[in-house]
């Protein structure tokens, strides 16, 4: 097998040059008199009502679009405070499905918060182009229309040119103005998310009767609400929830079957392994391995825990540290770890509120590990328009910390027959989401489903959880157990990447991209029915360390400064002026993101291009591997819909392979005979607030013929100035030990 390549070297960045060029409505569009009348209307109504609601600083206001829209389609004038951008004030996202002939069609729906003063203007804005359209146009205008002005003249007289275009685009992308209001009755204890307002949270709902204390605020605008309080408010004013949860979740466990503890006779005292965090049920201390595990109850003191209580967290734990022991089909070749074992739950229904407090305090007074294992999950099914909470909380801990949480994908409970989707916190985006399948590969009996906000790929992948009669073997409080779920496919997964990022030295950006890569091999699973996320992760750590002899596989890594990040500079192999080579490359990454935007959660996009470089009119761009033309030049009418489904844009994850095909021909090489990878940076609300997150691609190529052609790969490239680093883990092993070795100094 060869060994995996680190290339390291200098990427150049290179800031948006593009311009946007003249405002136009898109091809066959056109916007009438009338419908600018409405959207008049709209917006007057809502004024009126506004101003006869208690005062909140300004107005919610939920735009309607047609379909799913790009930024740059969203509001550019309608809504926008002076000299601001609309998107400033947007405090929620959303989807609504409606039916357009015998399809079901998805359109966004935006929730401003906007100043009288904004909400005048618009009106204004509105009923001047009305005018226009009805003195200069007969009432309606298209895009051949816009083009004509942009070529010739436009009477200025009622409305500036720019601003008329505005005007018009806006409304071309919106259906209506309307004030959503939540309707559903919530009739237990509850997390709620309100719209952010000109009223300070606290102060808001005291005018409701309702008393507010920071013990029940998880930030300004999320808060745990009693039955009671919820009813006040949904009574008074139900516009300003944004989106809600039931508090109380019930962790969905298999029955463990008890087998005995004869075989496990001793585990040697432990020394200087890695620690990996571990947050769950309560850890038995009597088990075979405590002195691995360094616990902590992180309950009321006055809280009584049974065996009961210790079974699931112990369970958890005795896979991380030594699970191959006692399960020899799945002996990894990752060692043992330590654990350091935080009790947060006992055993059935658990408060949600009080474990996302807790889990913050624990990470942040943990600093030195860097995975976490959470194998709790609930019951309940996520919400196809908004992240958990405690989803929500785990990625901004994973972007404020530098850490990784590998979560499972929660069960399936035995009287759910048909598709049940995942639970929180399986809908954290930033964490490595883990579902179960069977000893053959297939979707576990209990397997729960994604996609998370109706797009993003969740699972991230599937491992070995037992089912039927083949199960994993555990500890329990009791002695060894047989269990299946999720809950025990995770921890497999959370020793490897501990063993990536502690032994191996990866960045947990690249040990992601790598364990992604991994499962996904040649023949993703990423199918429709988001059952096994990129694949099964092969058992084997050398697996993933190493690469087949007929294959190259190198990793790299930077941050995001600038617009495009990228070189031009990757020499791949030719034989007879061609590439005889299939490629894949997955990126990862751990962006910013804001629940209050709804369906638009993550903040910053980072689109994977990856292929042979080629010389057009002068400039040198690359050829794609997946045909990925959203940022070449030129007009490219591609729907926001559509690349989303084909290039997965806002995904955090970037994995882009060719198919492996018996009859295939080596590509043409180019003059030049390199290959281009580049990153193109973009954001969704605040210009540059994704600079200096950093980034790991994993790129993989497969000889045709089965020739071994890294040692070529490796000449050439540093020929090229790359620093080659071959990552040979049992060097890296010896690295490690010498470097946890205590020195006493006499």
């Amino acid at each position: 097998m060869n060994h995996i390549l680190q290339l390291k070297g200098k990427f150049k960045q290179r800031k948006n040059t593009n311009s946007f060029g003249p405002i136009n409505l898109p091809k066959g569009s056109i916007v009438t008199e009338k419908h600018i009348y409405n959207l008049k209307m709209q917006l007057m109504n809502l004024e009126t009502r506004w101003k006869n609601e208690p005062p909140l600083g300004g107005a919610l206001i939920s735009v309607h679009y047609k379909c799913i829209v790009a930024k740059s389609n969203r509001l550019q004038l309608l809504l926008g405070e002076k000299n601001m951008h609309p998107n400033i004030s947007i405090r929620g996202a959303k989807f609504m499905d409606e039916m357009h002939g015998n399809d079901i069609r998805k359109k966004h729906v935006f929730t401003y918060f906007v100043s009288f003063e904004a909400l005048r203007r618009s009106i204004e804005y509105l009923e001047k182009c009305e005018q226009v359209l009805r003195r200069c146009f007969n009432g309606q205008i298209s895009e051949k229309d816009t083009e004509l002005i942009n070529c010739g003249k436009y009477n200025d007289d009622l409305m500036a040119k720019t601003t008329f275009f505005k005007v018009v685009v806006d409304a071309n992308y919106v259906e209506r103005f309307a004030l959503d209001q939540a309707t559903e009755k919530i009739k237990e204890q509850s997390i709620i998310t309100i719209y952010k307002t000109g009223v300070k949270t606290t102060e808001l709902l005291s005018r409701f009767g309702i008393d507010m204390i920071n013990a029940k605020m998880i930030d300004e605008t999320t808060l745990r609400l009693e039955p009671r309080e919820i009813e006040i408010l949904q009574n008074n004013a139900s516009y300003l929830i944004a989106m809600h949860v039931n508090d109380f979740a019930e962790i969905a466990l298999n029955d463990p079957i008890l087998v005995g503890a004869e075989d496990i006779i001793s585990i040697p005292e432990p020394g200087n392994e890695p620690i990996v965090g571990v947050i769950d049920t309560q850890f038995d201390e009597s088990a075979y391995f405590h002195k691995w595990v360094q616990y902590e109850n992180r309950l009321d003191p006055n809280i009584t825990i049974g065996s009961e209580d210790c079974f699931h967290g112990t369970a958890v734990s005795s896979i991380i540290v030594d699970g191959p022991s006692f399960n020899p089909g799945l002996q990894d070749g990752c060692g043992r770890f330590r654990v350091r074992h935080f009790g947060v739950a006992t055993a059935g229904r658990f408060s949600s509120f009080a474990i996302l407090k807790m889990i913050r305090d624990i990470v942040a007074k943990n600093r030195d590990i860097k995975v976490w294992n959470l194998s709790l999950g609930s019951a309940m099914e996520i919400d196809p328009n908004f992240i958990s909470p405690e989803g929500a909380e785990l990625d901004r801990i994973q972007c404020e910390y530098d850490v990784i949480f590998v979560v499972a994908g929660t069960n399936k409970g035995r009287r759910n027959a048909g598709s049940v989707k995942i639970g929180a916190p399986a809908d954290s985006l930033n964490s490595l989401v883990v579902n179960a399948v069977d000893f053959h590969g297939r979707p576990a009996s209990y397997t729960r489903t994604g996609p998370v906000l109706s797009f993003f790929y969740k699972p991230d992948l599937c491992y070995y959880g037992g089912d039927g009669v083949e199960k994993i073997t555990v500890c329990e409080p009791l002695g060894m157990a047989s269990v299946c779920g999720t809950s025990f496919a995770a921890p497999w997964i959370t020793r490897k990447m501990a063993y990536l990022i502690h032994i191996v030295g990866l960045s947990r950006e690249v040990a992601k991209a790598l364990i992604i890569d991994s499962a996904a091999g040649w023949n993703r699973k990423d199918t429709k029915d988001f059952t096994m996320g990129y694949g099964i992760v092969p058992i084997k750590i050398e697996d993933i360390t190493h690469s087949q002899d007929d294959e190259i596989r190198f990793i790299m890594s930077g941050t995001i400064d600038e617009y495009e990040t990228y070189t031009y500079n990757i020499p791949v192999p030719q034989d007879m002026n061609a590439y005889p080579f299939f490629a894949k490359a997955t990126l990862a990454y751990f962006p910013g993101s804001n629940r209050n935007q709804g369906v638009d959660y993550t903040s910053t996009e980072m689109d994977l291009h990856f292929g042979r470089v080629i010389e057009k009119d002068g400039k040198g761009r690359i050829k794609a591997i997946d045909y990925n033309k959203q940022a070449d030049e030129g007009i490219q009418n591609i729907y926001e819909e559509d690349v989303r489904k084909l290039y997965r844009k806002w995904d955090n994850i970037k994995h882009i392979s060719e198919e492996l095909k018996d009859n295939a021909r080596a590509r043409k090489a180019y003059p030049g005979g390199v290959w281009g990878l580049s990153i193109k940076t973009k954001e969704r609300l605040a210009p540059k607030a994704g600079r200096g997150l950093h980034f790991g691609v994993v790129v993989t190529l497969k000889e045709m013929n089965g020739v071994n052609r890294i040692d070529d790969f490796i000449k050439l490239c540093m020929v090229r100035g790359w620093l080659v680093n071959e990552i040979d883990v049992q060097n890296q092993i010896d690295i490690y030990n010498k470097a946890e070795e205590e020195i006493v100094f006499e």
